[in-house]
């Protein structure tokens, strides 16, 4: 994991210590506590999670064979930075140098992510790195995250800042904004973002949503009428469920004449963290846990973009404000409703992604 020749006789009793796959699962956390802090919405937060498990990934892999760079497989991709021929490094403290440094350079609460930055650097010098190695592979994991960065520069989310809002349509069957806070629709022109492994975002197009009706004998309010009666009668059971995958980052209370943010991981980061139970009840080593990370990450990134394609094509109204105008006007879902179209189900999709991702890595029965 540390050197791309033999070390010879130098002290490497420092290897076993800095190759702690901990120090990876950490920094991911790290990253994740920032997501978090600075309510990044579930799209934007699984492009934080993408590059910088991509840049992990890519400075650690020239320490494993069984690794092969993203490098002409994701989209856009090229080669990156190479370690001096004949040159001793620590590839996990690159690996985690490159992926703090892509995820600073994407989040908003830099000076928080700095300090835990500085923490783990000092942690590897205390594994006993010598200065020059210390040195060589936190340069080598800043090239490399120069590189993604550059790369992530160029896939059209800059610009998507700039795009229009979601126009709120008369048409019945359209999404609207739901209470408590009518937030605008998020991210209504995700679709444009560049892919990573995918072709594009209409790759995996799904069957359209059943046709709208309000007719009573319809199956369109059939199945609201399930979501109303099943609301109504949830066991206990039913309501851990619920909370257990409540990652909406967009929960708002109201206290009277105010209105304050309940700040929650994402689904994305829900998944990250799953990811980081599976490689330490695997004990997978670091380049394992690299592996899935970046697995996860890409999944998640255009499972977003497929899943955004079709919930701004389709525009399905919510089952709150289809309930509470055709069924029951006081009706209050368990879980806030989030600030985008119904179909398809974000969770859902990003869920299967994801759990694919992993169980093409741990196997089926993990």
């Amino acid at each position: 994991m540390f050197a791309v020749h033999a070390c010879g006789e130098q002290n490497t009793e420092y290897v076993q210590k800095a190759a702690n796959p901990a120090f990876l699962h950490r920094s991911v956390a790290a990253v994740t506590d920032r997501i978090v802090h600075d309510i990044f919405s579930p799209p934007v937060a699984s492009r934080i999670y993408a590059y910088s498990s991509i840049a992990a990934f890519e400075a650690l892999v020239p320490s494993d064979s069984t690794l092969v760079s993203l490098a002409g497989q994701l989209n856009g991709l090229s080669p990156g930075p190479k370690p001096e021929v004949g040159k001793t490094y620590c590839f996990p403290l690159a690996s985690v140098k490159a992926l703090l440094k892509v995820g600073r350079a994407l989040i908003f609460s830099e000076s928080e992510l700095d300090v835990y930055h500085d923490q783990i650097m000092a942690e590897f010098r205390a594994t006993g790195i010598p200065d020059d190695v210390f040195d060589r592979s936190v340069a080598f994991g800043e090239s490399v995250a120069d590189h993604i960065l550059k790369w992530a520069d160029q896939d059209t989310y800059k610009q998507s800042r700039s795009f229009p809002k979601y126009s709120i349509s008369s048409d019945p069957s359209t999404w609207k904004p739901t209470p408590p806070a009518y937030m605008d629709g998020v991210e209504p022109h995700w679709n444009k973002i560049r892919t990573l492994a995918i072709d594009s975002a209409g790759q995996f197009k799904p069957a359209p949503p059943l046709p709208f009706s309000t007719s009573p004998s319809s199956d369109f309010f059939k199945e609201a009428r399930e979501v109303h009666v099943v609301g109504k009668e949830l066991s206990d059971e039913q309501r851990t469920i619920a909370a257990f995958w409540d990652c909406n980052p967009y929960v708002m209370n109201v206290r009277g004449h105010v209105m304050f943010a309940t700040k929650k991981i994402s689904p994305g980061g829900h998944w990250m963290n799953i990811t980081r139970v599976a490689c330490e009840q695997s004990k997978a080593d670091m380049a394992t846990s690299a592996e899935a990370y970046v697995r996860v990450a890409i999944s998640l990134f255009d499972a977003f973009i497929s899943c955004w394609d079709e919930k701004y094509r389709s525009r399905l109204i919510r089952p709150e404000t289809y309930i509470n105008l055709y069924i029951d006007k006081d009706w209050i879902p368990l879980l806030q409703t989030p600030p985008f179209p119904e179909y398809t189900s974000g969770h859902s999709t990003i869920s299967g992604s994801a759990s694919i991702a992993l169980t093409g890595l741990f196997g089926e029965n993990f």
